[in-house]
């Protein structure tokens, strides 16, 4: 599967499913978001159980806003709905790789022990009257 061009209208429906996605942050103008491009889609071409998708930075100011995109390009990964991965640079291939098996490995069942028990240390659990 090929990258797919994220918008404000498509972005929730393509990144809140099930599974694994990586969002690449990008800008026209950015030498080295045009360096990075064709390494994130080679990788979604080889990994086609992955959803890949791309955030024109320039065209989708909101976006960029909402994930406080302050460098690009920046790879972003979510499972399942929880992000586990965001960070600015270009990454070479063999450290794509090397990323897409760690998400691979990440025990999700544990992530949302981790996160259930921190929204009850901070009291962000629903309130009850």
């Amino acid at each position: 599967m090929a990258t797919v061009e994220l918008s404000q209208e498509n972005f929730d429906e393509v990144v809140s499913g099930e599974g694994l996605v990586l969002v690449d942050f990008w800008a026209e103008w950015c030498g080295p978001c045009k360096m990075f491009g064709p390494v994130f889609e080679k990788s979604s071409e080889e990994h086609t159980d992955i959803k890949f998708g791309k955030v024109d930075t320039e065209a989708q100011v909101e976006l960029a806003q909402a994930f406080q995109i302050q460098s690009i390009p920046t790879l972003m990964a979510v499972r399942d709905g929880v992000v586990l991965y965001s960070q600015p640079g270009a990454l070479p291939a063999p450290a794509l790789e090397d990323l897409i098996k760690q998400l691979r490995a990440v025990d999700m069942e544990e992530v949302r022990a981790q996160i259930a028990a921190h929204e009850a240390e901070h009291g962000t659990e629903p309130h009850t009257h």
